[in-house]
């Protein structure tokens, strides 16, 4: 019971984070630059640092946490989130060439494989003395294998609507369509993005011990993966307004009540993703199958949910029935994948 439990709060976490894109739709006025580093400042910044504070216990200090962890697991978590944070740039282009359903389907699927994969990986390189391989148990790869089987037929009806739209069907459904360039842009934005669990892999004993509620135990270095990845999508952001002189947007006062409540909300729903992650993994046996696997659960979850508002959205608006019957196919593996570890562990 305690297993569905932590997936259905998970579950619930995924379902925030792709809805996120539906309150950025309403920001006025705003270049993309302006509108997603505000958003990022709720979504990388000050949320994630809302959310360590609840791991903190009385009489005791983040910053003092921080000071008192080993110099390379805390550089080493943000150096993750830096390069997460290319993949989160890199991201939200693949949407733009393939669709909110297509576009998370594999970028999130490849983050999925990765993410779960590399961080044990780049552990045992670092401190073999600790075995993390031994994570990778037989469940573990099956559960990653099942779980990119169910992207992958999500891709083969990606590719299956490319070919039967003519160029303005696809222009309807997404305006910058391009499978080509956006599926070049996922698989990056996915490699990337994976670096997120390894960020969170090797911030994972960055709290407070027992004196941490489980339930909020990863959150510290959920903070330090999202402040890494706030440089980055910065760095980017403003250069972009510096490029497309659109540092006025700032100045638009008529709009900021509007965009910054929006911002909020869309931060707001893409950390829930995490944070639920968080609460969820209290819920499965620390270091095991379930434990493992929570972040590839999260991704495929994402995924799963992403492609619902694709057809809220009517991303497959004009596609032939064989085309939605394989992307429900794939829809339905993934779903298995979530519920498979626990059924062979």
């Amino acid at each position: 019971m305690e297993i569905v439990l932590g997936l259905l709060i998970i579950a619930v976490g995924a379902f925030c984070q792709s809805s996120c894109y539906v309150p950025i739709n309403k920001i006025k006025d705003w270049s993309w630059e302006s509108y997603w580093i505000v958003q990022g400042v709720f979504a990388w910044l000050i949320l994630p640092f809302l959310g360590a504070l609840l791991a903190v216990p009385a009489g005791q200090s983040l910053f003092g946490l921080f000071a008192e962890t080993s110099s390379f697991n805390l550089w080493m978590t943000v150096l993750f989130g830096v390069l997460w944070g290319v993949g989160g740039l890199t991201f939200g282009l693949s949407m733009r060439y393939l669709g909110v359903a297509l576009g998370q389907s594999i970028a999130l699927g490849t983050c999925a494989g990765l993410g779960t994969i590399m961080g044990p990986v780049l552990l045992n390189i670092f401190f073999p003395e600790i075995d993390a391989l031994s994570k990778l148990t037989a469940a573990v790869i099956i559960g990653v294998v099942v779980t990119l089987v169910g992207i992958a037929i999500i891709g083969v009806a990606g590719g299956m609507k490319s070919a039967s739209l003519s160029e303005e069907e696809k222009k309807e459904a997404v305006k910058d369509f391009n499978f080509p360039k956006g599926l070049a842009i996922a698989l990056l934005a996915g490699f990337m993005s994976g670096c997120f669990n390894v960020g969170l892999e090797f911030g994972k004993d960055i709290n407070f011990g027992e004196l941490t509620d489980p339930m909020f135990r990863t959150l510290p270095a959920t903070f330090l993966v999202t402040l890494g990845g706030f440089v980055t999508n910065a760095i980017y952001c403003f250069y972009q307004n510096q490029k497309n002189k659109t540092w006025g947007d700032y100045k638009k006062k008529a709009v900021w009540g509007n965009n910054l409540l929006f911002c909020l909300l869309a931060g707001a729903l893409w950390y829930s993703q995490f944070f639920g992650l968080s609460l969820g993994r209290s819920f499965f046996e620390a270091g095991g199958t379930m434990d493992t696997l929570s972040f590839c659960i999260l991704m495929a979850l994402n995924v799963v949910f992403s492609n619902v508002w694709g057809i809220i959205l009517k991303e497959w608006k004009g596609c032939s029935q064989k085309t939605i019957m394989v992307l429900i196919a794939g829809i339905i593996v993934l779903v298995f994948s979530t519920f498979l570890p626990n059924i062979i562990g």
